[in-house]
């Protein structure tokens, strides 16, 4: 598995998370701006995650994307990892498959944010609206390349 992040960071160590998430305010839509695309996004756009407060430690999120015309989504569940301050959150999918969400980054105002997963294998810059300022854009990929993350996989989303 290919890892993001520099080959200093002690391996099975996962990203540093922002210190603290507040869900309320995480919750609604978020469109993908750009990511490392796994093969179920493979040619996919207009690709957003839709969170919505489903219980006091349930968020459910709904995952859509436009893929040869037609639009395709996945619901999981969401819970925050306790003691995590809502920064890591284990999603559920088709009550199965469990993923490891990381917030490493995000906006103070909550209009963008950076996730990844706990291998550092992917990596997803979001933000409130489809379509994010370049220069933010810049901005935002070097606080990750001063963190040691590796950019370079970061494919653009059509919006």
């Amino acid at each position: 598995m290919i890892s993001l992040f520099n080959p200093q960071r002690k391996a099975g160590t996962p990203p540093s998370t922002v210190d603290q998430v507040d869900v309320a305010r995480y919750c609604g839509t978020w469109y993908e701006i750009s990511s490392i695309p796994a093969k179920r996004q493979r040619n996919c756009t207009k690709t957003k995650a839709e969170y919505t407060l489903s219980g006091p430690a349930s968020v459910t999120v709904r995952n859509s994307c436009v893929r040869k015309g037609r639009t395709v989504s996945v619901t999981a569940t969401a819970s925050p990892l306790q003691g995590s301050g809502n920064a890591h959150l284990k999603v559920r999918f088709f009550r199965l498959f469990i993923a490891d969400y990381l917030v490493i980054d995000l906006a103070d105002d909550y209009t963008w944010a950076v996730v990844s997963n706990r291998s550092g294998s992917a990596l997803w810059i979001l933000s409130r609206t489809p379509y994010m300022h370049e220069g933010l854009y810049e901005t935002i990929l070097g606080r990750l390349r001063q963190r040691g993350i590796d950019t370079s996989r970061l494919m653009k989303t059509v919006q």
